[in-house]
């Protein structure tokens, strides 16, 4: 049998450790091996003071969860089970799917998964209360927009993102990395990690790749980053992401 061709080209993921299958699977179905790189390790909090603060968040009219991560913490601190009334709102398909399987039904995720999304949903417009189920850090709109709306706020900070240094092989990689190359970029925390707490040599190299950006705020971020060529996903699941970077690739 005649062997496979070798991917063409290289998506690199910057998912926290243990986040990467989805967008190597991605990368596979559009010809590319992936390099993936861990800014960072999600913790779960585990506290009685996170507990706490869980429990009361779980008593607003609504609550909102800012990712999978935050899904799987505040299952594993207490049931989530929804009361009559509530609205339970995710910020993307991925959250949505978490709560399902945490074994609540009727959740709401917005169109345009991210956190200018979520605030334009009907559901968390009118919403008397509000519980944030997150992790601290991030951009911190949703909770600075429900404060100038007025809206009463109980946050839970579940989890966190515990940095990570680059270790010497993934230093080397990037190093190694030629093009054409991309970034799957769906987090601008994680973007940061890379650019400003690895070594100098690693930032460089990431700049001379391609972006893919989740959104239309990201691209921003990535070109004040001095990436020259970036394109929008429009979302930030793995496979359109993928697709957008290997459009990228076909140019480069």
């Amino acid at each position: 049998m005649p062997s496979q061709r070798p991917p063409a080209w290289t998506l690199v993921s910057l998912r926290p450790r243990g986040g990467h299958e989805g967008m190597r699977r991605a990368a596979i179905a559009q010809g590319a091996r992936l390099l993936a790189l861990s800014p960072w390790a999600l913790r779960p909090r585990a506290d009685a003071d996170s507990a706490q603060a869980l429990a009361r968040a779980l008593e607003a009219r609504a609550l909102v969860f800012t990712s999978p991560a935050a899904v799987r913490a505040a299952a594993a601190l207490r049931p989530l089970r929804p009361r009559p009334g509530q609205h339970w709102l995710a910020v993307g398909e991925g959250t949505a799917r978490a709560l399902r399987r945490a074994g609540v039904a009727g959740v709401t995720a917005p169109a345009r998964m991210d956190s200018e999304g979520l605030l334009a949903l009907p559901a968390l417009a009118a919403a008397g209360s509000v519980g944030l189920v997150t992790a601290p850090g991030g951009r911190g709109m949703i909770a600075a927009a429900l404060a100038a709306r007025g809206v009463p706020l109980q946050r839970a900070d579940v989890y966190e993102r515990v940095p990570l240094p680059p270790s010497p092989a993934a230093l080397a990689r990037l190093r190694a990395l030629a093009p054409p190359a991309c970034v799957a970029l769906s987090s601008e925390q994680a973007l940061r990690v890379v650019l400003e707490q690895w070594p100098a040599e690693a930032g460089a190299a990431l700049r001379r790749c391609a972006v893919a950006a989740a959104s239309e705020r990201l691209a921003r971020v990535a070109a004040a980053h001095g990436f020259a060529s970036v394109a929008v996903a429009g979302s930030p699941r793995p496979a359109a992401l993928a697709a957008t970077a290997g459009a990228l690739a076909a140019t480069a």
